[in-house]
């Protein structure tokens, strides 16, 4: 695989600053029952990596010494971690709003039986992939039966609730271009989605967040062997907007890996670009604010402020 961190570290992104952190996102590690090809944490049924029980107990001890309202829990399949179920039922009982960043196939997984009741029970709040409603695109980005899979989760959930006027049990989906261009409108792209889903499915759901596709690990290696990193670089930059700035996800998350070192985003974790400061690892964050610090940039981080711009709740 390519190495993406060399080409990105000499950066002219502007300087941002940390607001209040509200959020705390935990990388529960990189095991997946899928392997995609624009997955910026190469995860796949392969990795071993996943976060141990002294780094699991400290997550709501620290979200209560420093105010966060909301748990949001990734990986891999962050379902694959056995001590998943537990995680949610504790944050739950502390009045702790939590997102399951779901790729859907994983509710058809033997061993994870009772896991999308399980879900409407903790009111989880779901953000689940899915890259088009077309099949074929779906499985040539995913692999063979994905989208069928995601189909049946998808009517699985509504079934429960998810999705439904009224009913309090957020279903979110994700999009991501399949190549190195910026998603189109999301809101138009949200119509679409709901009126194709409606008709040929009867499924429904709350939003569509529309994502760029980060020009890290798996994608930007792909990007590297193509040709196509510096041409698609030049557009994320010639598309930044400044008024972008202010809505980033870095100004308010704090990103945890498997071994409980803290990143001020996702993808810097992933190219291990620390946050900046005293605080390093989640023990830290028992007794120090963060809030008003510098954020670590580079290259990348023109993926979240390109166009229309991009983060953890879609277009900016």
């Amino acid at each position: 695989m390519h190495a993406t961190l060399p080409l990105l570290e000499v950066t002219d992104f502007p300087d941002i600053y940390r607001d209040t952190a509200s959020t705390l996102q935990v990388n529960l590690g990189y095991r997946c029952n899928q392997r995609c090809l624009h997955c910026h944490v190469n995860a796949s049924p392969d990795r071993t990596e996943m976060m141990g029980e002294e780094n699991l107990r400290l997550i709501i001890p620290v979200m209560k010494a420093r105010g966060m309202t909301t748990l949001d829990l990734t990986g891999g399949a962050p379902e694959m971690h056995d001590q998943f179920r537990k995680l949610v039922g504790d944050a739950y009982q502390a009045g702790i709003h939590v997102i399951d960043r779901c790729n859907l196939t994983i509710l058809s997984e033997p061993g994870q039986e009772g896991l999308a009741e399980f879900l409407a029970e903790h009111r989880v709040e779901i953000v689940a992939s899915l890259p088009c409603y077309s099949l074929a695109n779906v499985d040539q980005q995913r692999g063979k039966g994905v989208f069928d899979r995601s189909i049946n989760g998808l009517q699985r959930l509504n079934e429960l609730g998810y999705g439904r006027n009224g009913s309090g049990l957020t279903l979110n989906l994700v999009y991501n271009p399949q190549g190195p261009s910026l998603p189109p409108d999301q809101l138009a792209l949200e119509n679409d989605y709901k009126r194709e889903l409606k008709e040929h499915f009867d499924i429904e759901f709350n939003h569509l967040f529309a994502l760029a596709n980060m020009p890290i690990k798996r994608f930007g290696s792909t990007l590297i062997s193509k040709g196509q990193f510096q041409p698609y670089m030049e557009l994320l930059k010639k598309n930044h907007l400044d008024a972008n700035l202010s809505g980033v996800m870095c100004r308010h998350l704090v990103s945890v890996d498997w071994q409980g070192n803290l990143y001020d985003c996702d993808f810097n974790q992933q190219l291990s670009i620390t946050m900046p400061g005293q605080a390093r690892h989640l023990m830290d964050l028992l007794n120090t604010h963060i809030d008003g610090q510098a954020i670590a940039v580079a290259e990348h981080c023109y993926a979240c402020t390109a166009g229309q711009g991009s983060s953890c709740g879609g277009a900016l």
